[in-house]
C-alpha cells in the first residue's frame, strides 16, 4: 500500500507547477529541507507514483496544426489492437494516443504543417487498417486551458486557477535546430539538469540556459510539469463533452466548472461537441453529480452531456520527435 501524506502532496503541487524547481526551493515552500525533499521525490519515483518529467510545449508556435481522430473499432482482435495503436504510436507527429471506455474506443491526436499532410497520414492509415474502423470522426483542435492541480491539496485557492493556455492564435516564433534539440531532449525529461543538456547538445550551460528563457519568453514553452499516477490516489480522468442548447451560455458553465479542483483540462476544437472538460475525480457517481449539478444550476442550456474514461495513454509527447 502507497502511503502519501501532505508533504508528498505539497511536493508533487510544486513539481506540476514547474518540475525544474530545486529540491531547495521546493523545500522553502514546502517547510522540508532539500535533502528530505530529495529523498521524497526519489521514493515516489521508485513507487511509481511520478511517472516522468515533461515539458508542455506550444507547438500552434512553431506552425503547426492539430487534428484529433476518434475512432470506433469492429472485428479487431488483441494482436490487430496492438498493431493499430503501433501505428500511430510509431508516427513521428501524434501528440497523443489514447484507448478510452465509452462512446468511442480510441483517440489520436497529431500535429500537421498543412491539410495535404493529413490527407495523406490518413489515406496510408485507411490503406492498412479501413476494415477495422467501424466509424470515424475528426476535428480541429483550436485552444486548450490546462489548470492548476489544485486536487493534490485542501483549502487551496481555486479562483486563480489558469495554469497556461495553448492555443493556435497568435503569431508563430522561429526556432534553430539547437532550439529544436534542445526541445527534444526536455520534451519527456523536463528535469534534466543544465549541464547534462550542454554536454548533449555539445554547447555551455550558459547558452541552454538563455534558450530555454527565450523559449519560455516566447510562449513555447508553456510549464515544466510531472505526470503523477492518479491512481495511487484512488483517482481517474474523465472527460465530460457538453452539447448546448443554448450556446450564449458556454461561458457561463465554462467560469463554472473551471473554479473546481477537479476540473484539470478545457479543451475547444471545431467538429465536436461545445464544451469538452477533463476531470480528475473518484468515480463515475462524483460525474454524475457533477452533470446533476450542471443541469440543475443551468436549465434549459444543456442538449446532452456524455463522456468517456481515460483507460491507457500510449503516447503522450508534446513534441514532433526528431
Amino acid at each position: 500500500m502507497v502511503k502519501i501524506d501532505l508533504k508528498d502532496r505539497k511536493i508533487l503541487y510544486e513539481l506540476d507547477l514547474n518540475c525544474r524547481q530545486s529540491n531547495t526551493q521546493i523545500g522553502k515552500k514546502v517547510g522540508l529541507k532539500k535533502d528530505v525533499v530529495a529523498y521524497r521525490i526519489n521514493r515516489m519515483q521508485e513507487e511509481g507514483i511520478i511517472k516522468a518529467f515533461w515539458t508542455a510545449i506550444n507547438t500552434f508556435k512553431l506552425r503547426y496544426n492539430v487534428f484529433r481522430i476518434y475512432i470506433n473499432f469492429q472485428y479487431v482482435s488483441s494482436d490487430i489492437k496492438k498493431e493499430i495503436i503501433q501505428h500511430f504510436v510509431n508516427y513521428r507527429n501524434s501528440w497523443a494516443v489514447v484507448s478510452i471506455k465509452g462512446e468511442i474506443d480510441f483517440d489520436v491526436i497529431i500535429w500537421v504543417k498543412d491539410m495535404y499532410e493529413f490527407y495523406n497520414f490518413w489515406n496510408k492509415t485507411l490503406d492498412k487498417f479501413e476494415e477495422y474502423f467501424a466509424k470515424y470522426t475528426f476535428s480541429t483542435f483550436i485552444e486548450a486551458f490546462n489548470y492548476k492541480s489544485t486536487y493534490l491539496l485542501d483549502n487551496v485557492d481555486t479562483l486563480d486557477r489558469l495554469m497556461y493556455r495553448t492555443t493556435c492564435g497568435g503569431k508563430p516564433v522561429e526556432i534553430d535546430k539547437t532550439d529544436y534539440d534542445l526541445l527534444n531532449e526536455i520534451a519527456l525529461k523536463a528535469r534534466t539538469p543544465l549541464i547534462e543538456l550542454a554536454e548533449k547538445l555539445d554547447c555551455s550551460s550558459q547558452t541552454i540556459n538563455y534558450r530555454m528563457k527565450n523559449l519560455i519568453k516566447n510562449g513555447v514553452i508553456n510549464a515544466f510539469r510531472v505526470h503523477i499516477d492518479i491512481q495511487k490516489f484512488n483517482l481517474y480522468k474523465y472527460k465530460l463533452e457538453v452539447y448546448l442548447r443554448d450556446h450564449k451560455q458556454r461561458n457561463a458553465i465554462w467560469d463554472y466548472l473551471k473554479q473546481k479542483s477537479y476540473c484539470d483540462t478545457l479543451d475547444v476544437a471545431v467538429g465536436w461537441c461545445d464544451l469538452e472538460f477533463e476531470l480528475i475525480i473518484e468515480s463515475v457517481d462524483k460525474l454524475d453529480q457533477i452533470q446533476e449539478e450542471l443541469s440543475t444550476k443551468f436549465p434549459n442550456a444543456i442538449k446532452k452531456q456524455t463522456f468517456w474514461i481515460v483507460d491507457e495513454y500510449h503516447k503522450e509527447r508534446w513534441l514532433p520527435e526528431l
